[in-house]
């Protein structure tokens, strides 16, 4: 009978509740706040996360999963009997974790080659970002519950990341300027200008697709871009920090357009608030 594990890591952003309720492994990214580290999810929880930002001059920095830790927990599920971990993974561009996850899969056969066949370790590159891949992650934990093979689950969740876009718009540009993670050519003169970049992250890639003109205009203007891209009747999320009015006007609007509410939000932690700021709203969905 199979025994599958569902594992991730931090930035995948699902809520305390949901890893506990569905028993998902989140592996913690480890953050830097100058001389001070810290651990996402076991030091500080987002809210506290953000304080520590806005007392904060510098940029946190993050570090990526090492091969060693990734080794460890494969042999710690070896010896608990599982027959198959899937892990799902932050975007393979935007740090070395993906592959490092890979590079302990091999090892541990390397080390343990009565296991092959019988301990299946599925690594899985999200190609992208916090809810975008954390929507796949619960719900593959939730087809694990229902006793779905764990080849059903891996087709679900790579068709899910074949087509899972996210619409998004930081507040301010201090941390996207000095992180490099949004391309700098939006980061020129934004502030200044009042303008807000609409970022669309698909396919490892974050890219300007569109400006809104001053704070005002963010949310329809992100309701814009979604419903020129949306599947039909497909599931969204919406994605927020530290403003849970813009999380709840953001899912108002959505809603008032397509006529459903979002199937989950998801505020983002350590790893994804380092680069963009506290301050973010956006929604999660299946392009056409």
């Amino acid at each position: 009978m199979s025994k599958i594990k569902i594992i991730t890591d931090s930035a995948s952003d699902i809520t305390a509740e949901s890893e506990s309720k569905l028993g998902i492994r989140v592996i913690p990214f480890k953050v830097a706040l100058g001389n001070n580290s810290y651990t996402s999810r076991v030091d500080f929880d987002n809210d506290e996360f953000y304080s520590m930002m806005s007392k904060y001059d510098g940029i946190p920095v993050t570090s990526q999963i090492t091969p060693f830790e990734f080794e460890e927990i494969f042999n710690d599920h070896y010896s608990q009997g599982y027959t198959d971990i899937i892990y799902i993974s932050i975007n393979s561009e935007g740090s070395a974790t993906y592959g490092n996850s890979v590079m302990a899969k091999n090892s541990f056969y390397d080390n343990n080659p009565q296991a092959e066949g019988a301990f299946n370790i599925y690594c899985i590159d999200s190609r992208t970002y916090t809810g975008a891949y954390g929507y796949a992650v619960v719900r593959a934990a939730q087809m694990a519950a229902e006793g779905r093979a764990a080849s059903e689950i891996v087709e679900f969740v790579s068709d899910w990341l074949e087509k899972s876009t996210v619409f998004f718009a930081p507040y301010s540009l201090k941390y996207a300027k000095k992180s490099g993670r949004i391309p700098s050519a939006v980061a020129f003169v934004g502030d200044a200008l009042g303008l807000c970049p609409i970022m669309k992250i698909f396919d490892h890639k974050i890219t300007t697709f569109s400006k809104a003109r001053g704070k005002a205009s963010v949310v329809p203007s992100i309701a814009d871009c979604v419903m020129k891209e949306i599947e039909n009747g497909s599931d969204y999320c919406i994605v927020y920090g530290d403003d849970r009015q813009v999380r709840d006007d953001m899912a108002q609007e959505m809603t008032k357009r397509l006529g459903y509410p979002p199937s989950d939000f998801y505020q983002i932690g350590a790893a994804i608030a380092a680069n963009a700021g506290p301050t973010v709203t956006g929604v999660i969905f299946r392009a056409k």
